[in-house]
């Protein structure tokens, strides 16, 4: 049998660059996270984007869906974050389906109702169930031409309830990561930021595109 070198991962040079969402807080942490590597980053918002049907089972199919989608209608190289929070007890659910949980009747999101989903199924599993819990990133990063690189990231914690603290999105005030007391949301930015599921994932998309 002949062995078959692996492609060599492709490079992304400073310039513009999709953020293939509409999610106002990840735009604001992608940001922050490709600000030093000279890229100039525009919304998937800003550019009037259709959101596409994330149709995909894994992180990273709803990922490549997101990022191949941005790269086609833009004509620029695209970056979309597929991440989701796993709880042990409930089998991994809400997984890729997190932002679903949040969703209401009028098609807006509402994550005090996701947040409030998840404690209702611990609270049946009775007071003895895990509050294990994982957050997970996938980053997929798509050229015009259908190239697409992928990278992950995880973070383990326990959930809390009630929630605790204003700041980040998300499931963040009922996660606590592991080796910490407090919440998501009871950090500052900049220290959420320094590691957490997508500083993770974006730490081995730097190490090997920049």
């Amino acid at each position: 049998m002949t062995d078959v070198a692996p492609q060599a991962i492709r490079k992304l040079a400073p310039g513009k660059l999709v953020i293939a969402t509409h999610n106002a807080g990840k735009v604001r942490e992608i940001t922050a996270l490709l600000a030093p590597y000279g890229m100039d980053t525009v919304s998937a918002a800003e550019l009037n984007l259709p959101e596409p049907d994330e149709t995909g089972t894994t992180f990273v199919a709803n990922a490549e869906i997101k990022a191949r989608s941005a790269a086609d209608l833009s004509g620029l190289p695209a970056l979309a974050d597929d991440s989701g929070l796993c709880v042990e007890a409930l089998g991994g659910d809400p997984g890729v389906y997190t932002a679903n949980w949040a969703e209401t009747a009028d098609g807006s999101r509402d994550w005090m109702l996701a947040m409030t989903k998840v404690q209702a199924k611990l609270a049946a599993l009775g007071p003895d169930a895990s509050r294990a819990a994982t957050f997970v990133s996938t980053l997929a990063l798509a050229w015009p031409d259908g190239h697409v690189e992928w990278f992950e990231g995880r973070i383990d914690g326990t959930l809390v309830w009630p929630p605790r603290g204003a700041a980040g999105f998300g499931y963040d005030p009922m996660f606590v990561p592991l080796g910490d007391t407090r919440s998501f949301a009871e950090m500052p930015f900049e220290e959420k930021q320094a590691n957490n599921h997508r500083a993770r994932a974006f730490a081995a998309l730097v190490a090997a595109v920049f």
